[in-house]
């Protein structure tokens, strides 16, 4: 189902309808200063298993918690000094920060790692859904080996492997009407904008030293 919205002025009941669906395990799809994602409520472990099993990936560094503010980060991962100043010079942007988990965070995401990325994205649609929801949201990057019927290739990246493989551009989508064809995705929250086909920049502050895991529409160094 897509809801039409304005993304400056998006209408509240629209809003409210969205956060239902993700309350009750369902997945949205957004627009975000990237391409597309599919998002789930962080408090819905039906919607998080929804979301993973249409995936299809098993390397967790695809996924992406969807914050409204760094506060949000500190309630899920690790920050110190350092790592919050380089964050809050990059966000709002597409830029995914990869940060050691708190206690309790892997086990309510239900994955391996004790690592997590984290984003706070440049655009009004997800950021007011997540202040309606009054959670961050699930998500991936939406892309089109997701349809029903499409050739579908799983990730298997080893942990520890330093890079992520950078997303085809013909994989991604541009129309919010196009993301129809995903099977399991409940509400589309549409702009009526395309959406460049990039992804975001991932960068790995949960060791020592900073990593590029993925470079994409944040540029690096920045």
């Amino acid at each position: 189902m897509i809801e039409y919205v304005v993304p400056t002025n998006i209408d509240d009941r629209i809003l409210a309808r969205a956060a239902r669906v993700l309350d009750g395990g369902g997945l949205a799809a957004l627009p975000t200063d990237t391409s597309w994602t599919l998002a789930c409520s962080l408090n819905s472990p039906p919607g998080i298993k929804k979301l993973k099993s249409l995936s299809g990936e098993r390397d967790e560094r695809h996924f992406t918690l969807l914050c409204s503010g760094i506060a949000q980060f500190g309630e899920l991962c690790s920050i110190d000094n350092s790592r919050f100043r380089l964050i809050k010079r990059l966000s709002p942007g597409p830029y995914v920060f990869i940060l050691k988990t708190l206690p309790g965070t892997e086990k309510s995401l239900d994955i391996r790692r004790r690592e997590a990325g984290v984003r706070i994205p440049d655009h009004p649609v997800p950021l007011k859904l997540i202040e309606t929801l009054g959670s961050p949201l699930y998500s991936i990057t939406a892309k089109r080996s997701m349809v029903q019927n499409a050739e579908r290739e799983i990730s298997g990246t080893a942990e520890g492997d330093a890079e992520l493989p950078p997303i085809p551009e013909e994989d991604l989508f541009e129309a919010g009407w196009e993301l129809e064809d995903i099977e399991g995705v409940d509400i589309i929250l549409d702009g009526g904008e395309d959406r460049e086909r990039i992804f975001s920049t991932v960068l790995d502050l949960s060791g020592g030293d900073l990593r590029l895991l993925r470079l994409g529409a944040g540029p690096w160094p920045a």
